[in-house]
């Protein structure tokens, strides 16, 4: 038996004006998507636990089977542990975007998406002038507008704000414990960047956390596991719990990332002995943020006319397989960041046939939801 999840990431979304009420998933043209789910066991998914904020990383913990209130410390660490860097028990990690700010207000949490080598580049200076070890602080570098910065312990306790949660808003600077030393850390910033090429004005820290100790994959679920994915938060996830993580050129995090490519490594890589792989596309995510109606619907006829068309019939010459496709939490388009709404999701098997339905928002309203990381057992349960 062959498994596979597929996430388009924040896909889910609210009522769009633009689209006369309906929702990108309600107009996108996905013949393949809704072939699956006619044949599919539909329904809605909680995959943000009651009280905690709907992130990327608690949504796609409970994906993978982790329930987040045992093991999620924060989003941070768990993309620190994507870059290579373990924390000592006298550090804690905090994510640190590339924004642009305008007159006091965010207009970009994603800096103009720089390029990697770009904005590795004014990491590092900030890490020079700002970092480098002093006062326990470090900068180190991600993809595109996503970074890591090391700090002491004791910074753990700041209220901090993420960006894409204030587009367009004024600003709400870090407070309670440390919050002075992230709000002048992030102004130092705006200097080194008023030299540089980049969209960007200036970093902005928040998401912090410490060490997870999360389980291995393998040992929880008994299946030997890889994912693809552009998103150090995801990978993180991935290489905490020991999955195969298989990086590909083309993985960009935006619009223009390799659909194809994400496509062929699952199939090499189940072909190749893995029983489980993980296909993570960021691009609805981004869309939602942007508040880009074309690019989400474009980003949902991606997934099936570039990973489904082909990820189906080429899963059936490998034997039986089931497949489970959700979002790791809703990015609407009308407030451009994250909602707690519970998720559509489609489990189907390539035996038999399941009760069938519509994989929307409004095609599983009347469905009650069901726990978020019981849905990997649930997959998992022959």
């Amino acid at each position: 038996m062959k498994y596979v999840i597929c996430i388009p990431d924040g896909c889910a979304d609210l009522p769009v004006p633009e689209l006369d009420g309906r929702t990108p998933l309600e107009v996108a043209d996905t013949p393949h998507m809704d072939a699956l789910a006619a044949r599919a066991v539909v329904g809605r998914a909680a995959v943000i636990p009651v009280g905690m904020a709907p992130s990327s990383d608690v949504g796609n913990m409970s994906i993978l089977g982790f329930d987040p209130a045992a093991f999620h410390t924060g989003r941070a660490p768990i993309e620190a542990a994507a870059m290579g860097l373990t924390l000592g028990s006298d550090q804690v990690a905090f994510r640190c975007n590339l924004v642009t700010v305008v007159d006091g207000a965010m207009v970009d949490h994603a800096g103009g998406n720089p390029s990697d080598e770009a904005a590795a580049e004014v990491i590092h200076r900030i890490d020079a002038e700002l970092g480098g070890g002093r006062n326990g602080v470090s900068f180190h570098p991600g993809l595109s507008f996503r970074h890591s910065m090391i700090a002491p312990a004791d910074w753990v306790d700041a209220d901090c704000t993420p960006p894409h949660d204030l587009i367009g808003d004024p600003l709400v600077l870090p407070s309670g414990p440390a919050g002075a030393w992230l709000g002048d850390l992030m102004e130092a910033s705006q200097e080194v960047l008023a030299s540089s090429d980049l969209e960007a004005t200036q970093i902005w820290l928040w998401g912090q956390g410490f060490q997870p100790q999360v389980p291995s994959f393998h040992e929880t679920h008994g299946v030997r596991a890889g994912l693809v994915t552009a998103v150090d938060l995801v990978r993180g996830i991935g290489m905490l719990s020991g999955m195969k993580i298989c990086d590909i050129p083309g993985a960009t995090g935006r619009y223009d990332t390799d659909y194809e490519g994400k496509r062929d490594v699952a199939l090499a890589e189940l072909a190749a002995g893995l029983d489980l792989f993980v296909i993570h596309v960021e691009a609805t995510d981004e869309a939602g943020h942007a508040g880009d109606v074309a690019e989400k619907v474009k980003a949902l006829e991606n997934w099936d006319s570039r990973i489904l068309s082909d990820l189906i019939p080429n899963l059936d010459t490998l034997g039986p397989w089931r497949l489970l496709m959700l979002p790791d939490h809703a990015t609407p388009l009308t407030t451009r960041t994250h909602t707690s709404d519970p998720v559509p999701y489609m489990l189907v098997d390539s035996r038999t046939d399941g009760p069938g339905g519509i994989f929307t928002e409004t095609g599983v309203a009347e469905n009650p939801p069901v726990t978020g990381h019981e849905l990997l057992p649930a997959l998992l349960a022959d």
